[in-house]
């Protein structure tokens, strides 16, 4: 094989190593060049907005505002910075004479500004300085839900305000800064409930084992026009198996299943006409080892021909309302066979035992083939999941159309991130 190459590349090697030392000859010259000048002090070139001097805190619903003095030079930098490490978005104008903010201040922080100038001459001048701003009169506050522990694959995350947010900008802004985390990673979306509530499910249920977390990022923040975000406490949860139990009030039987597979089949009665048990997917708001069930508390007359009032064991709540899956000893004969109920399903008190022992919050309670109304989505337990994923996302602000909730990011689903 020829040297030839070899010989070349080492040779321009040689050259370049030369050329070089002849540039750091040239360079331990004397430097009389105006930016290799230590930084003179700016304070007497630049103005700023902010009462810094004084101490007082800044209104942060005002720009910052960095700006040359007469003819004195030029800004060619700004950079500004809060404790937290996040910096202020601005913008320099074309002549170098002003910079303004382009983003809200947040209340409640404190920022360092840095600002590199130069003079006529071309010689460098800083300034740095430090302020605060005052803290916000009205804070927007979250309350995660549920608390904290271990529940089922349908168990929706609840975000509760502490004040109202109606314009779309601003829930834009909420949303954006409501973070929730699974592992494994789901697609999954928030949905407002109304201007002080909202809704995270998946787009599927949880996987069986998962954590999830959810958290605010809102403190500080401006909303809207004075409201800013508070501090909030976060939420862990983890996601037990997945407990699916079916009604069909045609054939009056429950079919309960773990992780895909039956583990039990129960005879049942369901609500009788004029009664009806509604369709649709519930979910298991929580579980009552006795209840006293009085008719007067869903509308009945008391004395009248459906009046009743009685104590009721192993009652696991599905609807605010007042629909459970409980014991019912008295119905015994017709369970499995006729619907007669006032719109609960009843089973033997053997079974209820087990049903109760069995299941936790968030599991899964479909019925189907009733002749009662849908489950309504909201407002009488949870029902999120009678929406389809499409209609789920149009209670997002952030989805183009869509009208009040925070949808995530489907290219990063590990970290269910709203879009921003």
């Amino acid at each position: 094989m020829s040297q030839t190459p070899r010989f070349r590349t080492i040779l321009s090697c040689t050259l370049l190593v030369v050329s070089l030392g002849a540039v750091a000859t040239a360079c331990g010259e004397p430097d009389t060049h105006p930016l290799s000048a230590t930084p003179f002090d700016a304070a007497e070139q630049i103005s700023f907005n902010t009462p810094h001097s004084s101490g007082k805190k800044v209104d942060p619903d005002k720009p910052l505002e960095v700006t040359t003095k007469g003819d004195s030079g030029r800004i060619t930098d700004v950079t500004v910075i809060d404790s937290s490490g996040h910096f202020l978005a601005g913008e320099l104008s074309a002549d170098g004479s002003r910079w303004r903010s382009t983003a809200p201040l947040s209340a409640g922080a404190k920022y360092t500004v840095k600002v590199s100038t130069e003079d006529s001459d071309g010689s460098p001048g800083s300034r740095t300085l430090t302020f605060e701003t005052a803290p916000a009169k009205r804070l927007l506050t979250v309350a995660f839900g549920p608390k904290a522990g271990t529940y089922g694959v349908g168990q929706p995350i609840t975000a509760d305000l502490s004040l109202p947010v109606k314009d779309k900008a601003a829930r834009q802004v909420v949303e954006r800064a409501l973070k929730v985390d699974s592992q494994p990673s789901v697609e999954g979306a928030w949905h407002w409930v109304d201007g002080k509530k909202l809704h995270f499910r998946p787009k599927e249920y949880w996987p069986s084992g998962a954590t999830v977390s959810a958290s605010s990022n809102l403190q500080g923040v401006k909303v809207s026009n004075k409201l800013y975000g508070g501090s909030s406490k976060g939420l862990k949860l983890t996601i037990g198996d997945r407990i699916e139990a079916i009604t069909d009030a045609a054939s009056h039987q429950m079919t309960v299943l773990r992780n895909g597979e039956v583990i039990n089949t129960i005879p049942v009665t369901t609500g009788k006409p004029g009664f009806s048990t509604r369709n649709g997917i519930k979910v298991v708001l929580a579980k009552e080892y006795f209840v006293r069930m009085r008719g007067t508390s869903i509308g009945i007359a008391e004395g009248s021909s459906e009046s009743y009032d009685l104590p009721v064991y192993y009652a696991t709540r599905v609807t605010w309302s007042g629909e459970y899956v409980h014991a019912a000893p008295w119905s015994v004969g017709s369970q499995g066979a006729a619907n007669v109920s006032h719109g609960c399903t009843g089973m033997s008190t053997s079974n209820a035992q087990w049903f109760f022992n069995t299941v936790r919050e968030g599991d899964v309670v479909k019925v189907v083939n009733s002749a009662g109304n849908e489950m309504d989505p909201f407002g009488n337990g949870f029902g999120d999941w009678n929406l389809d994923w499409d209609k789920w996302r149009t209670g997002s602000a952030l989805v183009a159309g869509g009208g009040t909730g925070a949808v995530t990011n489907p290219v990063d689903t590990a970290r269910l991130r709203p879009q921003v």
